[in-house]
């Protein structure tokens, strides 16, 4: 019987009390599963729900068979071998003295003879070649994911539970790991925002806060009914406004009408000689049937008031970012950057850039490409003057503005609001609060501290302080801008960029972000080579 992983009325609350996940019902069977949602919502706690790292405060987790699991960076041990990420010392170990002669006869006869052979294999399925005897140390963070999703698949899990896989990997190691996932043909849980892996996935399953939902299907599947999502609860929206203003406006009508019947029956009992005690009785089930109205009609109110905010908070979860942004004002003409023939590193004898030419005009959009170690950090340092080269010359004609991946250019003890003044001094109260609200910053979220923002949030308050004053920078320099945040962070970093007209520099593995983002250009290093997408 294939292995599946069932959970049933799970609930997860934060240490301080707030719910995180509740009453969450999902099944996982033999198939590759994207877990997908905004940064915050619970991806990662599922996982170690699933896992056992932790236990749900009620509901229940049923699991049958071995669990491989991958976290987002694999922890070295000092003196750890790539054996030893295979929990394979021991049987090598065992080889090495059968090969000297030296095996006793209890070790031949539990001997795999095949063991190193199929390492082997393991690690080429992910694109490297490494010894068994290779310290891990000696390697790079993004070699070691790899490395431990290919000793992962070598110890045959039912399940596969993966924690952002391709994060900081060169493009040769995220190929690797899409490579690998598309021949999988066991279960898989894979949390992730890129979103070429997420192609290969077989369904997805969106948490929000509205709770969990599983959509056949890979990624591309996954935006189509998305889409189709939207526009029904933009109808369900525009139904419920409708049914408010019938509601509000027949409640009107009726107490106008209730208003006009009063005073008619008011004049009537002044010239009729009705006894008192009858006027009185009508008089009192009239106000009753008009309380009655009343009620039904604030009953209907209320009703109306709450399918319209449900229909709005659907709209709030599925809705897009988008977003408009004053001009740069750089003419197509103008340069931008310039380096030539530029030598650059940090020990003089072993030189990182090599004889570098390069250059920018206009609203251009290049991105930097190379495998991990090729200078693409470096390159940003020479062209910020953080670094200064060798030989050669580095020339930036225009104002520019760097986002690395802490977003440093924003001072973290402030708010969001106050990095924005600090930004652009010339910007009044309003212009603030409309360049901002343009990002979702709006109300009391611009008064947020930004140590208290996620990486999505970070980048987004970043991008709404320097883009969305009145005269944005006519460069941007973007080092690893999607790293570490959710698919809607990376939506509306995109929107933000593809609204913004000046010239970008930008580093990153993603092909998907940089196709959308407009990249006409190709930077590769070491080489240096200029090549077009």
């Amino acid at each position: 019987m294939p292995a599946s992983i069932t959970l049933s009325n799970l609930l997860w609350s934060t240490p301080d009390g707030r719910p995180l996940l509740s009453h969450l019902d999902l099944s996982f069977g033999a198939e590759r599963t994207g877990l997908v949602g905004r940064n915050g919502v619970g991806k990662t706690t599922l996982l170690k729900l699933v896992s056992g790292e932790l236990q749900p405060q009620s509901g229940s987790i049923a699991f049958g068979g071995r669990l491989g699991i991958l976290r987002q960076s694999v922890q070295v041990e000092e003196g750890a071998t790539v054996a030893d990420l295979f929990d394979a010392s021991d049987a090598l170990a065992i080889l090495r003295r059968a090969e000297a002669g030296d095996a006793t006869a209890d070790e031949l006869a539990i001997a795999d003879w095949t063991i190193e052979a199929r390492i082997a294999a393991a690690i080429e399925r992910v694109g490297l070649d490494a010894e068994p005897e290779t310290l891990l140390i000696s390697l790079s963070g993004g070699q070691r994911t790899r490395l431990g999703l290919a000793a992962l698949v070598f110890s045959d899990p039912d399940f596969l539970i993966l924690d952002e896989p391709t994060n900081n990997l060169d493009r040769d190691g995220r190929e690797a790991i899409i490579t690998l996932l598309s021949g999988w043909r066991a279960g898989a849980i894979v949390v992730s925002h890129d979103r070429e892996l997420l192609d290969t996935m077989d369904a997805i399953v969106e948490i929000t806060s509205l709770g969990a939902r599983r959509y056949g299907g890979n990624w591309s599947a996954f935006q189509v009914r998305k889409a189709l999502e939207l526009a029904a609860a933009e109808h369900d929206l525009a139904d419920a406004e409708r049914r408010v203003a019938d509601v509000v406006r027949s409640a009107q009508v009726a107490a106008e009408r209730q208003a006009r019947s009063d005073r008619n029956g008011r004049k009537k009992a002044a010239r009729s000689d009705m006894p008192r005690i009858v006027a009185g009785g009508l008089k009192r089930a009239a106000e009753n049937t008009s309380g009655n109205k009343v009620r039904l009609g604030e009953k209907r109110r209320e009703e109306a008031m709450e399918e319209a905010a449900a229909a709005r908070q659907r709209i709030e979860i599925l809705q897009p970012f988008s977003a408009q942004l004053a001009s740069t004002g750089l003419p197509p003409g103008r340069h931008v950057l310039r380096l030539e023939r530029v030598t650059a590193g940090y020990r003089p004898e072993a030189p990182i850039i090599r004889n570098l030419s390069f250059a920018m005009t206009g609203p251009d959009r290049v991105a930097i490409a190379g495998p991990n170690g090729s200078g693409k950090t470096t390159l940003l340092a020479l062209i910020t003057g953080v670094l200064q080269p060798w030989s050669g010359t580095v020339s930036v004609m225009t104002g520019f503005s760097l986002f690395d991946q802490s977003v440093s250019l924003l001072d973290r003890s402030l708010s969001i609001r106050e990095n924005f003044s600090n930004l652009n001094p010339q910007a009044n109260e309003n212009a603030c609060r409309a360049a901002l609200a343009r990002f979702m910053f709006r109300a009391d979220a611009a008064l947020q501290q930004v140590s208290t923002l996620s990486g999505g949030q970070l980048l987004r308050a970043g991008l709404a302080c320097v883009l969305g004053g009145a005269q944005p920078p006519q460069l941007l320099i973007l080092d690893e801008p999607t790293n570490h945040l959710d698919i809607d962070s990376i939506a509306a970093v995109e929107a933000g960029l593809q609204a913004y007209d000046g010239a970008l520099l930008v580093v990153s593995h993603d092909e998907v972000f940089l196709e959308n983002i407009g990249i006409s250009r190709l930077l590769q290093l070491p080489l240096g080579e200029e090549l077009l997408l």
